[in-house]
C-alpha cells in the first residue's frame, strides 16, 4: 500500500499532466520543479456583498462552489461573525486559504483590542510580506459597527466611498445592483443584499440563489 506522501505526489503528477484547463491566476513559487497552480482546474466560487445602511451593516454570500464547469457544492458557508460577533467577514477564493486569513484577522483583532482598521492594515502588510501568506489566494471583506474594508494579498486595504463592497465571481453585478437599490429603494441592509445577490445569481453562472446574510447594528 502506498503511503500518504506517495499518494499526494501521484495526485500532483496527475493534476499537472492533464492540461484540460488553462492556468488561472498567478504562479506560485516552484517547489522541486512543481508549480502548484500550473494546469490546475480553476476553482471558482462566490459572490460576497457588504452594505451599510440605516444603523445596520450586513454581509451576504451565495453557496456555490464551481470546479471547472461543474457546480460541486451549493451550500458552502462563506460569511461569518468573529470577535464576539462584533465583526462580519466574507471571503472569496480557496476555502482553506480564506480560513487561514480569517484566523489571522481574528488574532490581529485580539492583539489590537478590536480595532478593525489597524488589524486590517497589519493583516495586509503581513499577507504581502510573509513567505507563506504570500501563497494564499483569496480576498476578504471585513466590517464592524463603524468601518468596512476589502483586504487583498497585494497589500490593499480599501474602504468604500458609498458603503458598498463586493468581491468574487459576480462582484461587478452585485455592486451595480446594490448601488441601484441603495438609490431607488427603501430596503434595509439585509434585504438589499438578498435582492442584489438574487439578481447576481440570475446572471453569474458561478453564483447561486442559496443566499446567507449576517447583520450587526451600527
Amino acid at each position: 500500500m502506498k503511503n500518504i506522501r506517495t499518494l499526494r505526489r501521484d495526485f500532483h503528477v496527475d493534476m499537472t499532466t492533464v492540461q484540460t484547463y488553462p492556468q488561472q491566476g498567478k504562479f506560485l513559487e516552484k517547489r522541486n520543479g512543481y508549480t502548484p497552480q500550473a494546469g490546475r482546474i480553476p476553482l471558482r466560487s462566490t459572490t460576497i456583498l457588504a452594505v451599510r445602511r440605516n444603523g445596520q451593516v450586513a454581509i451576504g454570500g451565495d453557496g456555490q462552489v464551481t470546479l471547472g464547469d461543474i457546480a460541486i457544492k451549493h451550500s458552502a458557508r462563506k460569511i461569518r461573525k468573529i470577535h464576539d460577533d462584533r465583526v462580519l467577514i466574507g471571503f472569496a477564493g480557496s476555502a482553506s486559504d480564506a480560513i487561514t486569513l480569517y484566523e489571522n484577522l481574528e488574532k490581529k483583532l485580539e492583539k489590537y483590542r478590536g480595532h478593525l482598521q489597524k488589524s486590517a492594515v497589519e493583516l495586509a502588510r503581513e499577507w504581502r510580506t510573509d513567505r507563506m501568506l504570500r501563497q494564499v489566494d483569496a480576498l476578504l471583506i471585513a466590517a464592524d459597527a463603524s468601518d468596512s474594508y476589502l483586504i487583498s494579498g497585494q497589500g490593499d486595504v480599501i474602504a468604500p466611498d458609498d458603503d458598498v463592497l463586493a468581491i468574487g465571481s459576480g462582484a461587478s453585478i452585485a455592486l451595480s445592483a446594490a448601488r441601484a437599490l441603495l438609490k431607488y429603494s427603501a430596503l434595509t441592509a439585509p434585504e438589499l443584499i438578498a435582492e442584489a445577490l438574487q439578481i447576481t445569481s440570475e446572471i453569474c453562472i458561478y453564483t447561486n440563489a442559496r443566499i446567507e446574510v449576517e447583520t450587526i447594528k451600527t
